[in-house]
């Protein structure tokens, strides 16, 4: 049964309003609200929907709400879906910029802000590696990311070549194992 366009913007909301670190932060309560707890895409689509949501241009968290909201319930789901994930980071954003100023100063607040940067980089990387396990990538495969960092990082490359570049070796990477099969 379709999602009601309340229950995806709730969801939604529901999801922006408690991660912290961005859209793959949100990765795993999104696939637990809409794999898990509400069974409206299965695991190996949802896998697939990350794929696509990560190539698409925007924001990654708004893409997913976007399909996800279109395929339960059209139009109508995507732009629920969407405006229940943005809106309470666009009130936080505000409320920060509003009172940000007048507390910057203190060292507190200044701590504060310098202690959530490590937690945000385990609630990124804690998805990056369940959905690695997901995907069943090995320490075989496990050059790629760390090449790819090397590369702009290290080197300058432009992340859209090295995406391109991915992108081609990946499809003849499936071209050439499915004529194997």
């Amino acid at each position: 049964m379709p999602a009601s366009l309340f229950k995806l913007f709730t969801t939604f909301f529901r999801i922006g309003l408690f991660t912290f670190g961005g859209g793959y932060a949100m990765i795993p309560l999104i696939q637990r609200d809409v794999v898990e707890r509400n069974g409206w895409i299965g695991k190996e689509e949802f896998i697939d929907l990350l794929a696509v949501a990560q190539s698409a241009p925007g924001v990654f968290a708004v893409n997913m709400a976007v399909f996800i909201g279109n395929k339960m319930r059209g139009l109508g789901g995507a732009l629920a879906a969407a405006f229940g994930c943005v809106l309470p980071s666009v009130v936080i954003i505000l409320l920060i910029a509003l009172f940000f100023r007048q507390f910057r100063h203190i060292e507190v607040v200044n701590n504060a802000f310098m202690g959530i940067r490590p937690v945000v980089v385990a609630l990124i990387a804690v998805p990056v590696f369940n959905l690695a396990r997901s995907a069943e990538l090995g320490w075989g495969t496990a050059w790629i990311p760390v090449l790819s960092a090397l590369l702009i990082v290290a080197f300058g490359v432009s992340p859209v070549y090295v995406i391109i570049v991915a992108g081609l070796a990946g499809f003849l990477w499936g071209k050439i194992g499915r004529n194997e099969s």
